[in-house]
């Protein structure tokens, strides 16, 4: 029955990790990508992974930032700055039992180029995992290379960073969140006293 149930279950899992890059990109206003920049001769390795070197992962991780930022054609440059703090590329272990799982850990920032201006305070750190799909369910170093894994933690990671921007539409010439709705009800508000009067 656990079997069987597995079996099921692969279909929706396999659709939890959809690739979203042939979609129109979510708005970011004026962005347009400038420098893609990615550094991981500091990465530390987990103990229990598959080997990467620093090249390897600044150009998997490149081509992400490449793939999800070169969509966006605004008016106005920024620079995205990204960091490989540590990663885990799982290597075959026993299915199920002790199958390790991939993860990535990133720091990116944001600069307004014209404005030669850090948008972002401190940087911020994501961490992210493989997509839960059939492959990835007896374990991803059973069923991926290595070049693989790192493409797929790269795409992760880069979405999460996106994600992030999202949070901040200001610095893209958007109205702050919540903004419509306090204009909104600036209107509102005169005519309620009006009608007072």
């Amino acid at each position: 029955m656990r079997r069987l149930a597995l079996i099921c279950l692969l279909p929706l899992l396999a659709a939890c990790g959809r690739n979203d890059l042939a979609d129109p990109p979510a708005d970011l206003g004026d962005f347009v990508l400038g420098h893609n920049v990615v550094v991981a001769d500091k990465a530390q390795k987990v103990p229990i992974s598959r080997s990467a070197t620093p090249d390897e992962w600044e150009a998997a991780m490149r081509k992400a930032v490449d793939d999800r930022f070169g969509r966006y054609d605004g008016n106005r440059i920024y620079n995205l700055g990204i960091s490989v703090d540590a990663y885990a590329l799982a290597p075959p272990g026993i299915p199920v039992i002790a199958a390790p799982k991939s993860v990535l850990v990133v720091t990116a920032n944001l600069w307004d180029d014209a404005r030669q201006q850090k948008l972002n305070e401190t940087g911020e750190q994501f961490t992210v995992f493989e997509n839960l799909d059939g492959a990835n369910v007896i374990g991803s170093g059973l069923t991926k290379t290595r070049e693989q894994q790192m493409e797929a933690l790269s795409f992760n990671a880069v979405k999460a960073v996106e994600g992030w921007l999202r949070k901040h539409p200001d610095w893209f010439g958007l109205p702050a969140a919540g903004a419509a709705v306090k204009a909104g009800a600036v209107p509102e508000a005169a005519e309620l006293a009006a009608a007072a009067k």
